[in-house]
């Protein structure tokens, strides 16, 4: 494993090196595909020290890219990430920090994978919420994780999407506006949340899943 600044998510070379590891790992599907997978499970990755932090204390840890180093495995999955200095508890700085990351990132990977923003943006949404929901999950008070994600998601700005939830067996579940389109390079099939499934479809898999 590799401690490698976040930063380096802006860097042209360093992404579509990332990408090309990622297309080794998923077998195919085009870069937009593989652009979206990749944003898919980093942007849930940068988000999280910021708001694992402001669920478990309630004050958030900065999400700023250069105060965040990520944890890359030899073939480009990014297992994990830590920021170095603490931001605080106003739920508007935390948006705006989180909307410099975020953007900064959406816009990279656009650029190289030709994925469309409005798509990366409504990931975006999803892995705060999941974040959030499983922070929540993590202290004992999914319901804390789930009230936060609105006011999050807000002040990053209107551009994102807004965060739905659905309670599925007492479970509070993300009602995700995203897909990863990682059933597109044929190796996996469908996520249980995926949007892109009849709205049955969809409920009968959560419901086979939470209970």
């Amino acid at each position: 494993m590799t401690a490698v600044p976040a930063t380096a998510i802006t860097d042209r070379e360093w992404l579509r090196d990332q990408l090309r590891r990622a297309a080794v790992t998923h077998g195919g599907g085009g870069p937009v595909v593989i652009g979206t997978i990749w944003w898919y499970s980093v942007s849930a990755v940068l988000v999280t020290p910021a708001l694992d932090a402001l669920v478990a204390t309630g004050l958030a840890m900065d999400p700023a890219l250069e105060a965040v180093t990520l944890e890359v495995l030899p073939d480009g999955r990014v297992l994990d990430a830590r920021s170095s200095r603490p931001l605080g508890s106003d739920v508007d700085e935390i948006g705006k920090a989180l909307a410099a990351s975020l953007d900064a990132g959406i816009a990279a990977v656009a650029a190289a994978s030709g994925a469309g923003t409005r798509s990366l943006c409504a990931i975006a949404t999803d892995s705060i919420a999941n974040v959030l929901l499983w922070a929540g999950k993590a202290a004992g008070d999914p319901a804390r994780g789930v009230a936060l994600a609105g006011p999050v998601v807000a002040a990053v700005g209107d551009h994102l999407p807004r965060p739905r939830f659905v309670e599925v067996g007492g479970t509070p579940v993300v009602r995700r506006a995203s897909c990863c389109l990682i059933y597109q390079t044929g190796g996996a099939d469908k996520c249980v949340s995926c949007p892109r499934q009849t709205p049955r479809e969809r409920a009968h898999r959560l419901r086979m899943t939470f209970g």
